[in-house]
């Protein structure tokens, strides 16, 4: 039987994600900088305070985070595990349906407000629509999550960055898939005078041919697409019934399974 595994995009080990909370003003300097080298992320938005004191206007949203991705992170930014459940269904809901409005696409992810969450509302989100769920928890690796309710990203942007960076860009056991996932909040580095922090971070780990630099949504788009693969029982060939490609290697070459198409993995 031949040795089948998962690839990124292209056949790419490597991807790279960034998150960052709360639509805040700093948000446009560090968009700019993810811009100008490639990088790309998740921005999780309020859409309940948007225009409120530093807190970007609804009408600059969509423009705004253009190629990368806009995600929930309720109407009103509560504590949720200390909130009822009603309360916690309208600020999920609530929160999608206005960001959907401003973006024009399905808002399916989110960042816990304050970091709060637990095993009761982890359980909810799915019939809100909600497939992953940030914790402010890092884990210091690059595995993929094992539970997507309950995905703990590699790093704040303040501890150990450019060390953890410089870990990722030597990694080249290809039949390893590593994920770096950063996450933070912008106006932190207006509050810490530490912009030089993120931009040194993006001119080292930008652009590289090896790195899928992908959003929050779709990393977990392309590992659901990869469950939903119907191999044939000697794994010569396989159907792919969702619309997106899903890459492999097979005995160490790429092989592109097209969305919608039988594939033989020769």
């Amino acid at each position: 039987m031949k040795r089948i595994v998962k690839c990124f995009p292209h056949g790419k080990h490597k991807a790279l994600t960034m998150s960052y909370d709360d639509g805040r003003s700093a948000d446009r300097r560090l968009v700019a900088t993810f811009n100008r080298h490639g990088i790309r992320g998740t921005f999780h938005l309020n859409s309940g305070m948007l225009g409120e004191g530093d807190r970007l206007p609804a009408d600059e949203i969509a423009a705004l985070y253009a190629g990368h991705e806009v995600s929930a992170h309720t109407v009103t930014h509560p504590t949720i595990a200390r909130s009822p459940q009603e309360a916690l269904v309208h600020e999920a809901m609530a929160d999608r349906e206005g960001l959907e409005r401003l973006v024009g696409y399905p808002v399916r992810g989110m960042s816990y407000p304050n970091g709060s969450y637990n095993r009761r509302i982890k359980q909810l989100l799915p019939a809100l629509g909600i497939g992953y769920a940030r914790t402010t928890k890092s884990s210091g690796g690059f595995g993929m999550p094992d539970d997507w309710l309950e995905w703990q990203p590699t790093c704040h942007h303040n501890n150990g960055l450019m060390e953890l960076a410089e870990q990722f860009a030597a990694l080249n056991k290809r039949h390893n898939m590593y994920l770096m996932y950063v996450w933070g909040h912008s106006y932190e580095f207006d509050q810490q005078s530490n912009w030089d922090v993120i931009e040194r971070f993006c001119e080292f780990i930008g652009e590289s041919d090896d790195i899928w630099y992908a959003t929050n949504s779709e990393i977990m788009y392309d590992a659901v697409a990869f469950e939903q693969l119907r191999f044939s029982a000697a794994c010569d060939f396989v159907f792919n019934p969702s619309a997106a490609s899903v890459w492999l290697s097979v005995d160490g070459h790429i092989v592109e399974a097209k969305g919608g198409e039988q594939t033989v993995l020769a």
